[in-house]
């Protein structure tokens, strides 16, 4: 049975183009930190704590702006809101770029973290809020794959830029190799501002609001756009809501959109995210976001460092082996936190091409994802990446040489992407439309905050106690492989569709199309899913 949703066609492919591309402009902002660690230590003055802290800088300003920007957008709409956040991120780059001091950097790393938080709980409601339901595990997927994109192209990027003796140095300015990398880091965050000023508005939200009308037109819109036919063919005239009564949620968004400020619509939103039955989808997916990306973001940031490491270790000693610990250890006992010693040695250029390597390692990981994630499901992917994830962090504490660590590190990286790729499909699909963007949010807050604690607790142990850092993120990894067996609603949640004689649950109304040219909603069961009152959204 068709819904009120085009045939898919060219628009929802330049649609995922540029949703893609925004995440991609994301990632490349989050993981640009990483690869400037060694050669901004020279002009910043760092130690290991202070890199661990600009790592960590841009997570807590994500925390601050993802819950605040995904509010905003569930209260204003998800196109202007992206517009703005992709405008401000690329502002902040670039002032970031000019700082000539340690504090300056971590201010504008702080809200270029801010900007960044927003872009991730906006862009994934935004997407989803176009896809038919059969299609929306695999674009998902596909989307989440743009990540690894972004991932590679940040390391070309350094690979061709930080190396090499370029730009202005002076005894009161300087701005060379690694500050030019991150300039055009920023780039694509103008590129995509201007691409999505194409795109319209979420038909979904805008039915959430009650705007039918609007929406009927952006339906007409990208049916004109994937058939080459006129806008007033397209069979659709109007929605009539006759027989559905709309869930109490949109009532009352509808009203206080009217009626109340917008700051009264995001504590409402937030505080229906922390009430039966929304809580406990709230809170496994804090729990899962939390201990996920303490190993995501924690390993991940810190893999260019650790390669940086070995280098030196081998260029010292070309023909001895030794652990990821006894090469911190010499490093450490070297005297490399002495600033001058940093800045008389280069970065190799091989420390790179390892990064490049191990980032390139998501791409088949993500194609599986792709292919599989509607017929293999969400759970299974999470279950697969944290449990052979967990394996792998414990596995870098028995390597004892580069390329030993460069074959587990590129296998971590592309099993952990495989999981990434599952939570994001289920944190976009569990919450309803008029709460989407806040929930997605909610979770994302967690999420920064275990990159915060992932990389924090690195800079802290890794001189200190060098075994530490891979067991906890190990520990933490399958500990989370652990939660998802354990607790069997997570399949009935996120994944199954059991039918239950609950009658509190919502049945889903799916727009179809009549011969009069009326689309009216009807009740269909196969839509169901299993959740209690006032929380269906159209599927």
């Amino acid at each position: 049975m068709k819904t009120y949703f085009p045939d898919y066609g060219k628009f929802h492919y330049f649609l995922l183009t540029v949703c893609g591309f925004v995440s991609t402009s994301e990632e490349m902002d989050v993981i640009s930190m990483s690869f400037i660690l060694p050669s901004a230590q020279c002009d910043l003055k760092l130690d290991t704590q202070a890199k661990g802290w600009l790592n960590s800088i841009i997570f807590i300003g994500m925390m601050a702006g993802a819950y605040a920007w995904g509010s905003v957008a569930d209260a204003l709409g998800r196109r202007k809101v992206l517009i703005a956040i992709s405008f401000t991120n690329a502002l902040c780059i670039v002032a970031s770029s000019f700082s000539q001091s340690y504090e300056l950097f971590m201010f504008f790393r702080f809200l270029n973290g801010a900007a960044l938080g927003g872009s991730g709980p906006v862009i994934w409601s935004y997407f989803a809020e176009f896809q038919p339901k059969a299609k929306r595990g695999s674009m998902l997927s596909f989307m989440a794959a743009f990540w690894t994109l972004g991932n590679l192209f940040v390391a070309g990027l350094a690979w061709s830029i930080i190396p090499n003796d370029i730009g202005i140095v002076s005894p009161s300015f300087t701005y060379n190799s690694w500050r030019i990398f991150l300039l055009i880091c920023a780039a694509p965050s103008f590129i995509v501002a201007g691409l999505l000023l194409l795109l319209p508005e979420s038909p979904k939200y805008l039915l959430s609001c009650g705007r039918h009308e609007e929406a009927l037109d952006i339906f007409r819109g990208i049916y004109a756009i994937n058939t080459g036919k006129p806008r007033d063919s397209y069979t659709v005239k109007e929605l009539i809501l006759d027989d559905f009564q709309e869930p109490e949620t949109k009532k009352s968004t509808i009203e206080k959109n009217k009626y109340k400020t917008m700051l009264a619509d995001i504590v409402d939103n937030s505080k229906q995210l922390f009430i039966s039955p929304i809580l406990r989808f709230t809170m496994i997916s804090i729990i899962i976001n939390f201990t996920f990306h303490i190993g995501y973001y924690g390993l991940m940031m810190w893999f260019p460092e650790l390669f940086n490491r070995f280098d030196e270790f081998h260029r010292d000693h070309p023909d001895k082996i030794a652990s990821i610990c006894q090469v911190t250890d010499y490093v450490v006992e070297k005297g490399s936190q002495n600033v001058e010693n940093l800045c008389s040695d280069k970065i190799g250029a091989s420390v790179f091409m390892e990064s490049l390597i191990t980032v390139a390692s998501a791409i088949p990981a993500n194609i599986v994802a792709v292919l599989g994630m509607d017929r293999l499901g969400r759970k299974f992917f999470l279950v697969f990446s944290t449990f052979s994830s967990g394996l792998c962090s414990i596995g870098l504490y028995f390597v004892y040489n580069k390329h030993h660590n460069l074959i587990v590190s590129a296998i971590f990286s592309g099993v952990i992407s495989c999981g990434n790729a599952a939570l994001d499909c289920l944190i976009t699909e569990v919450f309803p439309t008029p709460l989407r963007a806040t929930g997605i949010a909610i979770s994302m807050v967690a999420a920064r905050l275990g990159g915060i604690i992932g990389n924090i607790v690195i800079a802290q142990l890794l001189d200190m106690y060098c075994p530490a850092p891979t067991f906890i993120v190990a520990a933490l990894l399958i500990g989370t492989f652990l939660f998802l067996n354990k607790y069997e609603m997570f399949s009935s949640i996120f994944i199954k569709k059991k039918k239950t004689k609950n009658l509190w649950r919502i049945i889903v109304l799916i727009l179809t199309k009549h011969n009069s040219g009326t689309a009216f909603l009807t009740p269909v069961e196969n839509y169901i899913r299993p959740i209690e009152p006032m929380y269906s959204t159209f599927q």
